[in-house]
């Protein structure tokens, strides 16, 4: 019996609570926008399909723009696919080959196109019988964009969102492309988060482009005080020590709650609440290059600072869309294990609980919040959300000069680009500067909170969506 179709719960958020971090001019944009929005959507849904409700920027910023569109009364909804075993390592293998990463090694050939295609039929079955004929569809990535020719067979409008690409795309990437562009070519739009990530082959007139976006409200994101940041990272075994008060957080819809789980951390001991902390928040892919973060740290910025290394990660179990995730995982915490004692003691690795999405999410934050320096040092990278994030905070970040990250960082001035993302020494020398700097690190963190502020909130990509989806609706 083929797995059911999830479907998503979203409690309206209301847009309004945006005219008080935007300024003035974008403030009454949002606010006329949102007007436009409810009347030209009224009487039809529009339907957004991934592989995943939790673990990963999609699934985040999905959660977050559907609350405030059906707090503006557009009837959003949000199904996720279901898959098998083979399904999801033939689509993290389209994963990897569109950023130019051989990953298990494996081909894109006929074999793993009927995979493919008949993991997705039930979740095609399923889903035709949801939608009406006044829906508008968003399918988001390279998992359900075998969903589109049944679709369009339907007579229904569909738009495929692609949240990952390269700047400068080898064989690999274009193989990728060659499997996906039988389905792709058949949707009305197409959406990119930089031009660079564009396909060859695609329609320009239907291409459009789209950076992603965070919510200043949400539990990850939401301002915190640094009691409340040592009382939750105490909670959640993130730091040592107890006492700190009540470890509490609001949540999406503004209710107040407790950190309830522990994170599963690999350390020899926790880390002192005082102690200075480079952080790196990623899912467990070796895109993200933990190892790479983790020697970087010890062979450039553990023997010429007292800083401690935090790599923070999802409970790999709860991510049932990245097959990767538990051998990447391991490789990092044997890695660690075969440090000496005095530098493995300076690393924590962090498997961040994932019961409550709400609850990691202010997790991430108080970590986020409690580093001295953020570091994205990913080998390739869609956007970088986490750069985005630990930018609103207020801190500064050292990234690769890659993908969208380069779109967020104007480098020494609201962080610091990496020119070579394997290149550790450089990696070192740009943290060590910061640490040592005090005052260049809070002066960079103040211009990349403002940064976020002008370019990267949820208000300004909500708007471009439903300019995109309502050139379908007649």
């Amino acid at each position: 019996m083929p797995a059911e179709l999830e479907l998503v719960e979203i409690a309206p958020l209301p847009p309004e609570r945006y005219q008080s971090v935007l300024n003035p001019e974008r403030a009454e944009d949002f606010r006329e926008g949102v007007k436009v929005a409810k009347e030209i959507f009224a009487d039809r849904a529009i339907w957004n399909v991934n592989s995943t409700s939790a673990g990963g920027g999609v699934a985040e910023m999905l959660r977050s723009l559907l609350a405030y569109s059906r707090g503006a009364e557009v009837d959003a909804r949000w199904a996720v696919i279901q898959g098998n075993g083979p399904f999801f390592e033939v689509t993290k293998r389209i994963h990897n080959h569109l950023h130019s990463f051989a990953g298990d090694g494996g081909g894109l050939g006929d074999v793993e196109r009927t995979v493919y295609e008949d993991a997705l039929k039930p979740n095609i079955e399923q889903f035709t019988k949801l939608v009406r004929p006044r829906d508008v569809i968003l399918l988001h990535d390279p998992q359900t964009a075998g969903m589109i020719p049944a679709l369009k067979a339907m007579g229904l409008p569909v738009v495929w969102r692609c949240h990952v690409g390269i700047d400068t795309p080898d064989d690999l990437a274009r193989n990728a492309w060659e499997f996906l562009l039988p389905y792709v070519l058949q949707a009305d739009a197409y959406v990119f988060s930089r031009k660079t990530f564009v396909w060859d082959g695609l329609d320009e007139a239907r291409t459009w482009l789209i950076a992603p976006s965070i919510d200043a409200f949400s539990p990850k994101n939401r301002d915190m005080d640094a009691d409340s940041v040592t009382a939750i990272l105490a909670a959640a075994g993130l730091i040592g020590g107890d006492g700190y008060g009540e470890a509490s957080f609001l949540r999406q819809d503004g209710s107040r709650a407790t950190i309830q789980h522990r994170a599963e951390m690999y350390e020899e001991a926790p880390l002192e609440p005082t102690a200075r902390t480079v952080l790196q928040v990623s899912r467990w892919d070796a895109l993200k290059d933990p190892i790479g973060v983790i020697k970087g740290f010890v062979e450039h910025i553990a023997p010429v600072t007292d800083a401690h290394l935090v790599y923070a990660g999802p409970s790999v179990a709860a991510v049932a869309d990245d097959p990767e995730g538990v051998a990447v995982l391991n490789t990092a915490v044997s890695y660690r294990a075969d440090l000496p004692a005095e530098l493995a003691a300076r690393i924590h690795l962090a498997c961040l609980p994932m019961e409550d999405g709400d609850e990691n999410a202010a997790m991430v934050n108080a970590l986020q919040r409690n580093a001295y320096v953020v570091v994205q040092k990913s080998l390739a990278e869609g956007f970088g959300l986490t750069v985005a994030e630990g930018m609103w905070k207020g801190r500064p970040v050292v990234a690769s000069r890659i993908g969208g990250i380069q779109d967020q960082i104007e480098d020494g001035v609201t962080g610091i680009l990496l020119d070579d993302a394997t290149d550790l020494a450089a990696y070192g020398a740009a943290v060590v500067d910061l640490l040592n700097n005090p005052e260049k690190a809070v002066t960079i963190g103040d211009a990349a909170r403002e940064r976020v502020r002008d370019e990267f909130l949820g208000a300004r990509s909500l708007m471009q969506y439903m300019q995109l989806l309502g050139r379908f609706v007649t």
